[in-house]
């Protein structure tokens, strides 16, 4: 690394003290975390596979499903790997310029979960509420260009955020970070130079992220009125069905978030810490299953797609 880099920023590496100091502890997570990652690639890719190859599934649901396995492996593929390499080996730091490049693609494409998930809960909202309109309220070319700002936004949102960082400096050499990757959240609680424009930032995203919240539950009130205004039980329990699977994730992911990032930096503890491997891998990897298990559509054709696999073999 440059010698202005060092002495712009004060350090040159970071230290990650991850999730335990117990040997025997890291071991039974460099496997935990290795089979979650590779059921995560492997069920994201399969879903995503499935929703390109069978012309039954480009409606514009499936669309946004497919952005969201997509983004799903990306989000794992930034943290895991480095993971496990760092436990293979024995070294727990990590340089600036990696950091801040983790850090990056960690709040892109988190964002672009986010977006992704509340287009999906407006998508079903106009489907159940608007069936009559719904095929000319979301078209197909609303649906790719709502996808393309989701990811340009996401990806802006998170230069600023990067570069503000990229401004501070540090009390130690080498600052340790109780994280097993670079938290922006963490970052700013180790700095020594003025933080107050990067926490107006940060405030601006979790106001965001509450805002998208509650247009989600929203929707989904005005989805469950409908609903219940449904005369048969079958039709309700069929509408209701195409929306459980989004709506699972939702909690998972929405509800995890919002109980780590919603107080202080002060307040992190290492009970956030596990925590926070609730949304970075538990809901990547449940993602695939979620949707696949409880939707009959993608259930059909992901087993075609894996007898196709199967026979060409």
């Amino acid at each position: 690394m440059s010698k202005g880099r060092e002495n712009e920023t004060g350090v040159s590496e970071f230290l990650l003290l991850g999730i335990t100091n117990d040997p025997q502890q890291q071991q039974i997570l460099f496997w935990a975390f290795l089979c979650m990652y590779l059921v995560t690639v492997a069920g994201n890719t399969l879903i995503f596979l499935a929703i390109i190859s069978d012309p039954r599934l480009h409606t514009p649901m499936y669309f946004f499903l497919a952005n969201l396995s997509f983004v799903d492996v990306c989000f794992t593929t930034n943290l895991i790997p480095r993971l496990l390499a760092s436990h293979v080996a024995g070294t727990r730091t990590i340089s600036y310029v990696y950091c801040l490049t983790q850090m990056y693609f960690l709040i892109s494409f988190a964002n672009v979960d986010t977006f992704l998930l509340a287009a999906m809960a407006l998508d079903r909202f106009v489907a159940i509420c608007y069936p009559l309109q719904y095929h000319t309220i979301i078209t197909p070319q609303l649906c790719v260009g709502l996808a393309a700002v989701v990811w340009m936004c996401s990806a802006l949102i998170s230069l600023v955020h990067t570069l503000l960082m990229s401004r501070l400096s540090f009390c130690s050499s080498i600052p340790e970070i109780s994280h097993f990757y670079c938290d922006a959240y963490l970052l700013m609680k180790l700095a020594c130079s003025d933080t107050r424009v990067n926490q107006h930032v940060f405030l601006g995203a979790v106001v965001l992220f509450v805002a998208l919240c509650i247009l989600i539950v929203v929707s989904y009130v005005r989805i469950t009125m409908a609903v219940l205004q449904i005369p048969s039980a079958k039709g309700r329990h069929k509408a209701f069905s195409t929306c459980s699977s989004h709506l699972s994730v939702v909690t998972l992911f929405y509800g995890t978030v919002l109980g780590i990032y919603i107080r202080p930096p002060d307040s992190f503890s290492t009970q956030d810490t596990v925590a926070t491997i609730m949304y970075t891998v538990v809901t990547p990897m449940l993602n695939p299953f979620i949707y696949s298990l409880r939707n009959k559509d993608m259930k059909e054709s992901v087993t075609r797609l894996l007898n196709r696999g199967s026979k060409s073999s």
